[in-house]
């Protein structure tokens, strides 16, 4: 499986702040707009039967720029795709190897650069390890332990109780005016647990970075990929007597596929398109539970990586001014996100990964970093940070149980220490990762969306934060394998926040409750 959230979903955002806001953030219109004449050195002839890139020009956002700019992207030998006017945010294709650099030089050009590593060909996420399918026998086994009014394999969400959520969903189960985008490998709304919830009409296909509303677009390209499935069913499955629930199973859930067919990767100018349709389809959450490849981080001195940064974070930023909460796993590398370095040896993924050393705090995960994001790091049965998961002080905003192989509950039928949930086709599924701790504290953050339907995207980070329940810093050194060495340190933030669990656990009971 690419890059879900089970790879990688590495840390947070938040101690960037205004510097990467100023570095990479969205770009207003400028009051002057470039001259209409297109330079002669910008012209190039590709060559015949070249292979053909992808790229993201992120420009001023004043029409007569992009139309300059444009008509700079044709004289270099590249073709427009599609247009984000309002962000200034341009993708494009071109077969010429000199296209990036030429871009670069027209005036009214903030940054741009290729979006894959490889070619593009005729037609990742942060989960931990496949998918274990539920047995027939585990299912009516699951069945006959449901108590009275649970739903038919509910005994084993250990994951909803350890936040409350059975218990919120007989005070508020979620409004129907909030709607959770999942932005991932696509959802399969013909699911019965999902059907109930589903908003087709705030769903498309972003695969190619432009939006396909057409029916069904939306849905997985193949059984195996079933990531963006079980997220969904995380979120809202319905209440319905069928299977499982969902944090949040009164909400709405939308599905943006990003994850490309063939290599089920999630390249930038999908996930541009993504969080622009989200922003202007009324969503009022989006669930990210992937990195945006090739490049597991992205660093700033790249002029092809600088491009991606600022081409996803003026997409992100525009879903926030939209109304839009974006919350994003933390990633699933076990790295420390607020330390000096990190050695990356998984990037780029679509072609040969070359390790390098990449000091955090100039190269970002993409989206989890980014500014406004909310960044979560995933937990286990004991309420201890799951052994795969990113951390990092003043990193990481909440946790949410994700699973982990080495928590296993003792008072669940089937004893499994990972997250049930739905997958294409009508079955269910176990998987573990931050890729599964997000969908909670979105799920979360829409019942809080519920009971405070004024509050803007920054309210509920705050709201999320400040009813979570604080976790401590272990006491013992953290060692989940048992092998006598330390994996990882907890710093203490202060009174309100560690490196493993930022402000704590997300609480669906508290959110449900007006204070």
């Amino acid at each position: 499986m690419a890059h879900l959230r089970s790879r990688r979903r590495a840390a947070l955002i938040v101690p960037l702040g205004a510097a990467l806001v100023a570095s990479v953030g969205f770009v207003p219109a400028d009051a002057s707009a470039a001259p209409d004449d297109v330079p002669a050195a910008v012209s190039a002839k590709p060559a015949k039967d070249a292979p053909v890139f992808a790229y993201v020009v992120n420009t001023r956002t004043d029409r007569k720029t992009i139309a300059y700019v444009k008509r700079a992207i044709a004289r270099a030998g590249g073709s427009v795709v599609v247009t984000h006017e309002k962000i200034g945010v341009i993708v494009a294709h071109s077969s010429d190897s000199s296209f990036g650099e030429r871009i670069r030089e027209v005036r009214g050009v903030r940054s741009a650069g290729a979006t894959h590593t490889a070619p593009l060909r005729a037609a990742g996420t942060t989960d931990d390890g496949k998918a274990r399918p539920l047995s027939e026998g585990d299912a009516k086994a699951l069945a006959r332990s449901a108590a009275p009014g649970a739903e038919p394999m509910e005994a084993d969400q250990w994951d909803l109780r350890a936040i409350g959520a059975d218990k919120a969903a007989k005070i508020n189960p979620g409004s129907r005016k909030v709607t959770v985008a999942v932005i991932d490998t696509g959802v399969d709304d013909t699911h019965p647990d999902l059907a109930p919830n589903f908003s087709a009409s705030q769903s498309a296909s972003c695969v190619g970075g432009k939006a396909d509303t057409s029916a069904g677009a939306w849905r997985p390209a193949n059984k195996d990929h079933y990531h963006g499935t079980h997220v969904a069913g995380e979120i809202g499955a319905a209440r319905n007597g069928v299977g499982v629930a969902g944090v949040a199973p009164g909400v709405k859930i939308a599905g943006i596929k990003v994850a490309d067919p063939v290599d089920e990767l999630f390249y930038p100018e999908n996930v541009v398109c993504a969080f622009v349709f989200a922003a202007e389809h009324g969503v009022e959450i989006t669930n990210n539970s992937y990195y945006v490849d090739p490049w597991l981080y992205n660093c700033k001195d790249d002029p092809d990586q600088k491009a991606i940064l600022d081409a996803v974070n003026r997409a992100q930023l525009y879903a926030q001014r939209k109304g839009t909460l974006n919350v994003a796993s933390a990633g699933n590398s076990n790295h420390d996100l607020a330390s000096d370095a990190i050695v990356d040896d998984s990037s780029p993924d679509d072609s040969t990964p070359v390790t390098r050393t990449i000091d955090p705090s100039e190269c970002l995960d993409v989206p989890t970093q980014l500014p406004g994001v909310v960044t979560t790091s995933a937990t286990g049965v004991r309420n201890l940070k799951s052994s795969y998961s990113s951390y990092g002080k003043g990193v990481v905003d909440v946790t949410a149980p994700g699973g982990d192989k080495y928590q296993l509950p003792t008072d669940t039928p089937l004893k499994n220490g990972n997250i049930l949930s739905t997958m294409p086709g009508g079955g269910y599924g176990w998987l573990r990762g931050t890729s599964m701790a997000a969908p909670h504290a979105s799920g979360v953050a829409a019942l809080l969306k519920s009971t405070h339907p004024k509050a803007g995207p920054a309210e509920l980070q705050r709201l999320l934060k400040s009813q979570a329940d604080r976790l401590e810093c272990p006491d013992t050194p953290y060692d989940p394998d048992g092998d006598g060495d330390a994996d990882a340190v907890c710093e203490s933030g202060g009174k309100d926040k560690n490196g493993f669990y930022g402000a704590g656990l997300v609480d669906a009971l508290d959110a449900v409750k007006k204070k």
